[in-house]
């Protein structure tokens, strides 16, 4: 083997121990959740903090512009992330104005395991509208006003922040 022939062999072994001991051309372990490294009351805290940006995004959504969307999707994952995207895109396209602002009334924490948080929360809605360009409703005329929501938040990557993941009913005795 000449020289040259030598080099490049011992250059190419050179590259595969690197590659090989810096983990690369390994598949990657599968992410595994983190834990939040938080304490249960710095979680309820952060969620909480959280989900009320969230309802300021919400409040100062311009269905006209859609840049106003973004501060919303920044703060929620999965499916939620989606059906907001979904549900932005159709308002916008319908020509639909949000009149007024939500109010969150209160919270309670309601369980901490895995990471996630879920919050019960009073909302008030009774002092918002989505009209048309006519000035119509679409809000059903029986919406309940204060509504009880089980609001579920995900931790970040970092497990100090959170991202709103799920609104629904909350079934609880509690009322709001």
């Amino acid at each position: 083997m000449s020289k040259a022939s030598r080099r490049i062999v011992l250059a190419l072994v050179a590259v595969v121990t690197a590659t090989v001991m810096s983990g690369c051309g390994a598949p990657a372990p599968s992410p595994t959740p983190t834990p939040t490294a938080l304490s249960e009351a710095e979680a309820y805290a952060a969620a909480e903090a959280t989900y009320r940006a969230y309802v300021d995004a919400l409040n100062r959504v311009d269905l006209a512009d859609p840049a106003t969307f973004e501060p919303v999707f920044a703060l929620t994952t999965g499916e939620l992330n989606e059906i907001d995207r979904r549900d932005f895109s159709q308002l916008h396209a319908d020509g639909i104005t949000f009149i007024g602002a939500n109010v969150v009334r209160s919270v309670t924490p309601v369980d901490h395991s895995n990471g996630r948080v879920d919050l019960g929360v009073c909302y008030d809605v009774s002092a918002t509208d989505l009209v048309t360009s006519t000035g119509d409703s679409i809000v059903d005329a029986d919406r309940i006003g204060v509504q009880a929501l089980q609001v579920s938040l995900q931790p970040s990557s970092s497990s100090s922040t959170f991202y709103v993941s799920r609104v629904g009913a909350w079934t609880s005795e509690q009322s709001c």
